[in-house]
Order: structure tokens, then C-alpha cells, then sequence
């Protein structure tokens, strides 16, 4: 082994390392990720700076650049085998570097799309149909709780009203408002 890298020229052997290299990055964050392993505090500079609520399209990632260096230093190796000149396989591994990173690029883009946060938003019962599940006091006096379809699941949360009268189990009702603590305001269906 050490004979073969001792005959190769200087641009082989920078075509070498990078490749050997890149791939023991490589496959470390693949097993790491198929092991469920968060790899996130082993360099990876994926923060949002503007901490937007979603992931944003990132070119220049830890993993990109691993896949970049991979793929440049393997596109290399086989330029260089193939006989091809030294600016030509600089410019056609630089290419299938930067391919690499925009295809891993793209993929976490769209994968992080998929991903749904399950938070849940409680602005999005506003105007909801729901039915009360425990009595609400009339005018603000005493919380009750409605079953109410909130982002594609039914779920019991706490509610106010502003009615003259208590509302009972069974009455149905629309969500008009939520305070700021979470608790919805409702009215009964007809009014």
C-alpha cells in the first residue's frame, strides 16, 4: 500500500486523501443517522441565524461540504484513471462536487418540508364547531371544556363565554376567540 501511494503524483495523492477522507465522514454520518444518532453537535453549522419556524434551503451545510469533498475526490480519482488532463478533471470534480451538494441540499430542504412541527396552534380553532363536555358559567364565571376539531384532530380544551346563561353538555357551539392564557371564547351555534 504504501509503495502504490508513494508512485502516485502529488494531484493523485490530493485526490486520495480528500476522497478517503470524505468517506470516512460520509459513512460515520450515515451509520449516525441510521442509528438514530444526532449528529448535529459533531460540527454541523445548519443553525438559522433569523431562527425562522422552518428549514430553509441550505447549500452550505457540514453535511453538503462532506458530500461535496466525497464526490469531488472520487470524480477526481476516476478522471485522473481515465487519463484525462489536470484542468479538466479539477473542473469536472469541482461540477460533481457542487451536484452533490445541491442534491443533499435539496433533499434535507424537502424532507424538513414533510416534517409537520405538531404544535399545536389554538388560532386555528377560531370559528371551529365544537360541543360542550363540561359546563361553562355564564358571563366569564366558571371554565368548562369543549370537544372541538382543532388542525385535523378532535381534542378537549378549556373554554369561556360570554352567553347570559351557563352552556350544558351536549350544546353545540362555535369558537369566537381565544385569550391570551389559551382559553377559547364561545357562543352558541345560532347566535
Amino acid at each position: 500500500m504504501e509503495e502504490w501511494f508513494t508512485t502516485l503524483t502529488v494531484f493523485e495523492k490530493v485526490y486520495w486523501i480528500v476522497a478517503v477522507i470524505g468517506s470516512i465522514f460520509l459513512l460515520f454520518l450515515v451509520f449516525t443517522t441510521l442509528l438514530g444518532g444526532d449528529v448535529e453537535d459533531a460540527g454541523d453549522v445548519d443553525a438559522d441565524i433569523d431562527a425562522d419556524t422552518g428549514i430553509g434551503f441550505q447549500f452550505l451545510s457540514f453535511k453538503n461540504l462532506v458530500g461535496f469533498f466525497t464526490i469531488f475526490g472520487w470524480s477526481g480519482i476516476a478522471c485522473l484513471d481515465n487519463g484525462l488532463a489536470t484542468g479538466i478533471t479539477i473542473v469536472i470534480s469541482v461540477i460533481c462536487g457542487l451536484l452533490m451538494m445541491l442534491a443533499m441540499a435539496s433533499l434535507f430542504y424537502y424532507l424538513g418540508k414533510m416534517q409537520s412541527s405538531g404544535t399545536l396552534q389554538l388560532k386555528n380553532a377560531v370559528d371551529q364547531i365544537g360541543e360542550v363536555y363540561l359546563t361553562i358559567g355564564a358571563k366569564r364565571s366558571r371554565i368548562g371544556k369543549v370537544s372541538v376539531n382543532v388542525q385535523g384532530t378532535l381534542r378537549e380544551l378549556q373554554a369561556l363565554t360570554d352567553e347570559d346563561h351557563d352552556l350544558v353538555q351536549g350544546n353545540v357551539v362555535k369558537v369566537k376567540d381565544v385569550t391570551d392564557t389559551g382559553i377559547l371564547i364561545v357562543n352558541l351555534l345560532n347566535q
